[in-house]
């Protein structure tokens, strides 16, 4: 656990020197400032984050996470900087697990300025915190996800644009391409696809439902993804 801990500390320190992450995170929060203004203050529009969080939190979120991610592992071996990590005292786990969470913090640091949005609405009526605290938790669980998948990506190539096309390619079919696939069809693929589409999940916690099932299935996809580029670490450090 200490050397998670401490992966995750050069992880999160490097982001905050990383020009290319400051450049993301002005890219994320423009693109997101812009959709919550011109989705909410409009005549008749509702007081309201729904719509910003829907599609559009979605949409930034599969662009801009891979894009901060592809460098987590394809830096390390482009640089030959895997070598001397891979020989230190620690495990391919611990590696994969100190870079997810490294990124994730940082992830965190984006929604804590998000929290100027309600802010905002509080200035034209109430704002209903369970309902802001279940928009939160599925921003983090959606977050921890494409994360996951992107540090997959990054374990799979040295070349970070590959990682990054690879990344988005896969984010967009899990949740854009289910998801519309499965309001055109009928019967048992149409119940596979939903089940299997980020956006599905992802839309009750913007109505506020806190469901246990779309949690589980956050957690076990993000799982997953980790578990999968540990092995991959490993196939990668007996080559």
């Amino acid at each position: 656990m200490q050397n998670i801990a401490t992966l995750a500390k050069r992880e999160l320190g490097s982001f905050f020197l990383s020009p290319i992450a400051y450049a993301v995170n002005a890219i994320f929060l423009f693109t997101i400032g812009l959709a919550f203004a011109l989705g909410t203050f409009h005549s008749g529009g509702e007081a309201s984050l729904r719509d910003t969080l829907d599609f559009w939190m979605l949409l930034i979120l599969v662009f801009v996470l891979p894009m901060l991610c592809m460098r987590l592992m394809s830096e390390e071996f482009r640089n030959g900087t895997i070598e001397t990590l891979m020989t230190a005292p620690v495990t391919e786990s611990e590696v994969i697990f100190g870079k997810f969470f490294g990124a994730l913090v940082f992830y965190f640091v984006l929604l804590a300025t998000l929290l100027l949005f309600p802010i905002i609405l509080s200035m034209y009526g109430p704002v209903d915190i369970k309902l802001l605290v279940c928009h939160y938790i599925g921003m983090i669980l959606v977050g921890a996800l494409y994360i996951s998948v992107s540090l997959f990506f990054s374990t799979l190539t040295r070349h970070q644009v590959i990682a990054v096309l690879f990344s988005f390619a896969v984010l967009a079919l899990m949740t854009f391409a289910s998801h519309a696939l499965a309001t055109k069809l009928e019967g048992w693929p149409r119940v596979v696809l939903q089940q299997i589409s980020v956006r599905t999940h992802y839309h009750d916690f913007v109505r506020g439902v806190l469901d246990m099932n779309h949690c589980i299935f956050f957690v076990s996809m993000t799982g997953f993804f980790l578990f999968v580029s540990v092995k991959l670490l490993e196939v990668r450090r007996w080559q």
